[in-house]
Parts: structure tokens; sequence; C-alpha cells
């Protein structure tokens, strides 16, 4: 095998100072989910695996790595909404990723406001430009190659009602570097920032 390139296996251990499998699948678009449990308690929180899956209809999903209280809200609801976790939101989402008590409202710790959202009951983020209200399709505990779970749940949701600032929309198309969303990279704490010179085009060959 060439010197030029780190082979492992992630059963065995990578063998570098922090793993690498997260930095190289990315940067990657932020589940910043708000949700409630049965009594209306609410929450919110950031998820890094998180993306899109589908189009007609659209679904968003997020992955809970161990049992978290998303994951315990989303189970007796049933709905969830995605905010836009952009550049100016920044600090604030972090906070709202605090190791806090189930019953620590995230919203006033990070002091956002819970705005009413219009088809489901869970709250959006009133301060972010784009937010998704969600209904659960499939929730998917995560399995091995060898088919033994593990304590990682894939929450799967169709957007059923979307919201997005005007100022976003230009002649009608969403301009995604003008929502300054922030996106997770690896290690402890990198994160990165889209712009508009990172932009270039490509379109798809004709057959």
């Amino acid at each position: 095998m060439s010197d030029d390139i780190h082979f492992y296996e992630p059963s065995k251990g990578h063998g570098l100072p922090h793993d690498p499998f997260n930095a190289i699948v990315g940067p990657r678009p932020i589940g910043w989910i708000s949700s409630h449990d049965a009594q209306g308690k609410l929450n919110l929180a950031p998820y890094s695996f998180f993306n899109a899956f589908n189009y007609v209809p659209p679904i968003i999903g997020f992955c809970s790595i161990g049992r978290k209280d998303s994951l315990n809200n989303i189970e007796q609801t049933g709905e969830f909404v995605w905010n836009l976790a952009t550049r100016p939101l920044a600090e604030q989402m972090n906070m709202s990723c605090a190791a806090v008590a189930a019953d620590v409202n995230e919203f006033e710790l990070a002091n956002l406001t819970a705005e009413p959202s219009r088809i489901v009951s869970v709250p959006r983020v009133k301060e972010t430009p784009v937010a998704f209200e969600c209904k659960v399709t499939q929730i998917v505990q995560l399995q091995r190659a060898d088919k033994e779970v593990v304590p990682s749940w894939l929450i799967l949701g169709e957007v059923v009602a979307i919201h997005i600032a005007k100022r976003l929309l230009k002649d009608g198309i969403y301009d995604t570097a003008a929502g300054e969303p922030i996106l997770r990279g690896g290690g402890p704490a990198d994160y990165f920032q889209l712009s508009p010179e990172s932009l270039f085009k490509m379109y798809r060959p004709k057959a």
C-alpha cells in the first residue's frame, strides 16, 4: 500500500489525534431542531448529522446520537421544526446545544423567540430567515452491517410548511448565500460559512 495513503478500519481505530470521518463528510448543514413534549415543554437543539433526502414530498432528516430530548419529544408528538442556523445566530445556536436538563427551555437560554408555526404545534425560531415545519414519517434505529443495533436514531420528517424571508428571494429564486448558512466541519469547533465568492455553476450534461 502506498505510503501516501493513511488507511484504517474504523472498528480498529483511526490512529489519529481526532476522528476524521465527520471532517471528511463535510461541511454539513445543521439540523437546528425545535420540538416539544406531550405537555408542551419546549426544546431547541442543533444536530450535525442532517440533510435533505427527497423532493416530492420534501423530506429532511437528522440523526440523534444517543437518546436526546428532541428524539423523546418527537416520538411523543410526531412533529418538529427545522430552523436555518445562520452566521448572525451562530452564538445562539451554539448556546442551544448546552447539555442542560430536559426542563430547561433552550429558546430562553439562547434569548430566542418561539414563534408559533402555521400547521404544526411546534414553534419555530422567529429570528431565523428560514424554517421548515415537519411531520414525522419514520424513526429508524441504526444498525451495524452485522445487524446489531446501535444507540442512534434517524428521524425523517415531511416538510409540510416553509417560511422564507422575502429578502432571500431574488427574482423568485432563493439566494442560498444570502441566507448566511453556517455549516459544521470536523473537530470539536470547526464551522464554515457560505459566501457568494464560493459559488460556481455546472449544468447537467444533455443526454
